[in-house]
């Protein structure tokens, strides 16, 4: 059974969904939607409590102000009041993309909130050598977005990440299937007041390396080509900890929910 729930926060009014039983477990992403982890969060929900949320400004999480630019910061004192109104502990987190920059932000700024966290793929722009380079790219992709619409944007920031080529699998990209209302609204607010924020966070190395948490890098098996692979590489030897391998790409937990759990399970296990 899933219960949906929905939380006041300072600018935002938070919607999260709970299921399973056992130790809690978050799972988080940005721009993505508690929808997204759905298929994941059912395939964990016999060994863990499931958290799953819609970041603030994202699906049912409104904002009281829709011109608030969405940071990590914000997103992980909304990820510490989601687990206080649970009255919580300790607790997993897996975060995927975007989500594994709240994470990373979360165990820095609220340290006693996190057990383990699994950062699957974090675009941590600013650890790469050619930095500046990539966080420029980013700021055009913004750019075009303002001037000329998501499509030209969407279309750069697909090049820009390497998702746009197929190479995750080695096959040809399939055609996008057709965006709901909601998609479009969710992917103007990713480019207009959220994807600068998250490439332009820095991890806190020493903090993280210092913290009572436990920092996984996962990265995907069929990741190889895509920016996040350099960026997960990078911040995994900056902790000096080996990356945990998952099955598929970038989106592997939407590919392949069951496989991708197992191995996720594991790593909380610290196996």
């Amino acid at each position: 059974m899933v219960t949906t729930r929905t939380l006041d926060v300072p600018g935002a009014h938070l919607r999260y969904e709970v299921r399973g039983s056992g130790p809690l477990l978050v799972l988080t992403g940005a721009p993505m939607s508690a929808a997204h982890f759905a298929p994941l969060a059912d395939a964990l929900a016999d060994r863990y409590t499931v958290v799953t949320h819609d970041p603030r400004g994202i699906s049912g999480s409104t904002l009281d102000d829709p011109e608030q630019d969405s940071t990590p910061e914000l997103r992980a004192d909304d990820l510490a009041a989601i687990l206080d109104e649970l009255g919580a502990g300790p607790a997993d987190v897996f975060g995927s993309s975007g989500g594994a920059v709240t994470g990373l932000a979360l165990v820095a700024r609220h340290p006693a909130r996190v057990r383990t966290l699994v950062a699957h793929e974090p675009p941590v722009l600013g650890l790469l050598p050619d930095a500046a380079e990539r966080l420029a790219e980013t700021d055009d992709i913004v750019e075009t977005f303002h001037r000329e619409g998501p499509g030209p944007a969407f279309a750069k920031f697909m090049a820009f990440a390497g998702l746009d080529t197929g190479a995750e699998s080695g096959a040809p990209a399939e055609p996008p299937a057709e965006p709901s209302a909601q998609d479009m609204a969710d992917g103007a607010r990713f480019l207009g007041h959220e994807l600068r924020g998250t490439a332009r966070y820095l991890p806190d190395i020493d903090a993280l390396k210092a913290g009572p948490a436990r920092v996984v890098i996962g990265i995907g098996a069929t990741s190889g080509p895509l920016v996040t692979y350099r960026t997960s590489k990078e911040l995994a030897g900056r902790l000096a900890s080996p990356p945990a391998e998952f099955p598929g790409g970038h989106g592997g937990f939407v590919e392949a929910p069951g496989e991708f759990a197992e191995v996720l399970r594991k790593v909380l296990a610290g196996a």
